[in-house]
């Protein structure tokens, strides 16, 4: 009998059918000689109250460490209800099951609380109770500090927790199942003619996860990766058997027969672009600049410099995640009298625009398509960024949902 794990997201719980929905695709794998590890969020939207009522709840007063120890412990306490709840309702089934909070586990965590890593997962205890046939529902998002203290793991923190218990245990698999039944080509809200791929490599997702794409959380994606865990994602709005072969898997490019050019496009509106004028065009500007952000941990992505007109100097553009715009700014500005640049602006209404996939490595002509499709739709670009399996523009936000369209036939992502 292999081990499984299963993971299921916020809107998959948010209520006692759904949990009970949850129930019965968690026994069908049971029931087919599976040992079951479930990994759970809390249900949808309540991760966001308790946010709310620790901002309610204020800062510490000058002098007192800040209160991010106890923000974990306020905002792990949906995932400890999910659990049990899922626990009760297995059991009322007939299925042998107990709740795992993280500290039981243990999933142990750095100490970066609100956005801890995990650094191990001892699995003896864990794998002990599955091999004695009983189902191991885990709150997901939540760790324990080396010195016993709750710790989250950021937004999205579930999948990373499935992805690192799946690997811990040597599950053959890691099923994340959520409100999408895979993933497409690009967003099927923009793009009717989107299109499941049934495999996509582990850097793929990577990208898209990185670029926009909402499936898989991008530390996730990073760990499966590194620790070779194939993830499925698949929809838990079924029924057990409703849809066999469903989801898609996420694996290593070798297990892809089919190369594809590019395997899909994704899209970005939580973008800003910040612009300064009139740079010295000398070495150790960008290192000041860059250097400020990243102690601030400001994360920049995109970056262009072009001379300016005058003689010795630059301009600079760059972007940052839109909530870091305006601290972006003030950094810059505060910077202003040691670099000497002339001025800064900042510009919100702009989205980022990518194409992904394996077979850029060796095909050429694939930013050509891409902005000649860009240009017959009057689409102008104002940055480009470049990997080695994807192409990212930044244009005008008004154009999004058109450069997505004209993209995905551009590659004729709707034939697969």
């Amino acid at each position: 009998m292999s081990r499984l794990v299963m993971k299921f997201g916020g809107t998959s719980v948010a209520d006692l059918e759904r949990i009970r929905r949850v129930a019965r695709l968690v026994n069908a794998e049971v029931e087919a000689g599976h040992k079951v590890a479930v990994v759970v969020s809390a249900m949808s939207g309540k991760t966001n109250e308790l946010v709310a009522w620790t901002d309610g709840a204020g800062a510490a007063s000058k002098g007192l460490r800040p209160s991010d120890d106890e923000y974990d412990v306020v905002v792990a306490s949906g995932e400890q209800v999910t659990a049990g709840l899922l626990a009760m309702t297995l059991r009322n089934m007939g299925v042998p099951a107990r709740s795992w909070m993280g500290w039981q586990v243990p999933i142990i965590a750095d100490d970066a609380h609100g956005r801890s890593r995990i650094d191990d997962i001892p699995p003896e205890k864990l794998a002990a109770a599955m091999d004695a046939g009983e189902v191991a529902v885990i709150a997901g998002f939540q760790g324990v500090t080396r010195d016993g203290r709750i710790a989250t793991l950021g937004r999205g923190g579930s999948d990373t927790s499935a992805v690192a218990i799946a690997a811990a245990l040597k599950a053959v698999r890691c099923d994340i199942y959520t409100d999408v039944d895979g993933v497409y080509t690009t967003d099927p809200r923009i793009e009717a003619k989107a299109r499941k791929l049934a495999k996509v490599s582990y850097e793929e997702m990577l990208e898209m996860a990185s670029l926009g794409a909402k499936v898989l959380q991008t530390r996730s994606v990073e760990l499966a990766m590194a620790q070779g865990v194939p993830v499925r994602v698949l929809s838990s709005f079924v029924e057990p058997g409703e849809a066999p072969g469903q989801g898609t898997i996420v694996c290593d490019e070798e297990e892809i027969v089919e190369k594809r050019i590019v395997s899909g496009v994704a899209y970005s509106r939580d973008e800003a672009k910040i612009s300064l004028f009139g740079l010295p065009d000398h070495p150790g500007v960008s290192s000041v600049i860059f250097g400020r952000l990243a102690d601030a941990n400001v994360n920049v992505d995109m970056i262009v410099q072009s001379h300016a007109r005058a003689e010795g100097h630059a301009n600079m553009e760059f972007t940052v995640g839109k909530r870091d715009a305006q601290r972006a700014v003030e950094i810059v500005r505060a910077a202003q009298a040691e670099i000497g640049f002339e001025d800064v602006a900042v510009n919100e209404d702009v989205a980022k625009v990518s194409v992904i996939g394996v077979g850029m490595r060796s095909h050429a002509g694939v930013a050509k398509s891409m902005f000649s499709a860009l240009a017959d739709k009057g689409v102008n670009i104002q940055v480009i960024s470049t990997s080695e399996i994807k192409i990212s523009v930044l244009i005008d936000a008004a154009y999004t949902e058109l450069a997505v369209r004209a993209l995905h036939a551009a590659y004729g992502l709707d034939q697969l």
